[in-house]
């Protein structure tokens, strides 16, 4: 589908039953007639109540921002994991908006000629199979988590430092993980590129060990709570691990604001304590003249949550043409040579 027209709408309230006022949604109505668009996407989540209503006055298909991140989301899941959790998100979804799905919503014949009266309604079969479906996809998740922390445990008891890369969607976080694990994951210039978490070995040579490192899916402002509990299982990892590179595409200039979000998310899933460094991607796509004069630095970053500010490592770095990855492997020798360290158990001796 393409854009044909954009409306902004600003209240000081989302109105309870259309979540814009009726005078916008006549706009938009007239609007959408004149363009000939089939469709009205909201960039907000709506309330099933505000999707119906909407859709009676515009008398078009409309629907949202987390429709539209679950649509993203299927096409890109590729494991069995991935697609489990895409496959909860929709149901779950699903499940409050069936009396706009489906418009054979009258009761079933309850009995043979004229007794036994009206029997189930379609609405309520269909909950029912709904649910019994979203039942099943728990369960076959749970199997899922079980095998990712036995996975855990044993690089655990190998002593396993673990790394996670983390960030907004579309920073150039699997490009940078196959520049450094030379891998072959999937890397693209769009949204959601990677859902599944891949986990290779990198080598520091420095340190003489090897540490785990792991892809994860892309952050996104305003990530609906319901992605957020369906991905819990891919997110673990970024919560468990022993040091975040939290991507940035620095050639965004909105980049400040995305770092604002990944931490928000960060704060939700548990991982806000973990240490980070700072890894702004994309330098190539800078001018010369915007380069930095030192590719290391430290970076202050903000409390998603309150105003409390933390100093963390900050690198500039290429995963497409390599610059700064030298100086990234040597951060990374830093924080893993500290890890195993403390990892080191702490004995006494008592001497005459």
């Amino acid at each position: 589908m393409e854009p044909v027209e954009r409306v902004t709408c600003k209240r000081r309230a989302p109105d309870a039953a259309l979540f814009i006022g009726s005078g916008k949604a006549d706009e938009i109505k007239m609007l959408a007639s004149q363009v000939g668009a089939t469709e009205v996407l909201f960039d907000q989540s709506l309330s099933p109540a505000q999707q119906r209503n909407l859709e009676r006055h515009l008398e078009l298909p409309v629907n949202d921002r987390t429709l539209l991140i679950l649509e993203i989301f299927a096409q890109r899941a590729r494991s069995h994991e991935g697609k489990l959790q895409v496959e909860l998100a929709r149901l779950q979804y699903l499940s409050t908006r069936l009396v706009r799905r489906w418009s054979h919503l009258e009761r079933q014949t309850g009995g043979a000629g004229v007794r036994g009266g009206p029997g189930e309604k379609q609405i309520e079969l269909d909950k029912r199979m709904i649910g019994e479906s979203i039942k099943r996809t728990k369960e076959r998740l749970i199997k899922v988590k079980k095998q990712r922390q036995t996975q855990r445990r044993q690089r655990e008891r190998r002593n396993s430092f673990s790394i996670s890369l983390v960030g907004y969607t579309n920073a150039g976080k699997s490009t940078l993980f196959n520049a450094m694990v030379k891998a072959k994951a999937y890397a693209a210039d769009q949204l959601f590129a990677t859902l599944d978490t891949t986990t290779r070995q990198l080598y520091l040579g420095d340190v003489q060990r090897s540490v785990a490192l792991s892809d994860t899916v892309g952050f996104i402002r305003d990530l609906p709570h319901g992605l957020v509990d369906a991905f819990a299982a891919t997110l673990q990892e970024a919560a468990d691990a022993d040091l975040l590179l939290h991507v940035v595409d620095g050639a965004n200039p909105n980049h400040l604001e995305q770092i604002e979000q990944v931490q928000r998310v960060l704060e939700e899933i548990g991982a806000a304590d973990v240490p980070q460094i700072l890894v702004f991607n994309k330098l190539d796509a800078l001018e010369k003249s915007r380069w930095p004069l030192h590719l290391t630095d430290m970076f202050e970053v903000k409390d998603a949550f309150s105003d409390s500010v933390k100093r963390v490592d900050r690198v500039f770095v290429s995963a497409q043409t390599g610059d700064g990855l030298p100086a990234l492997r040597q951060l990374l020798v830093q924080h893993a040579a500290k890890g195993f360290v403390e990892d080191i158990p702490q004995t006494s001796e008592v001497v005459d």
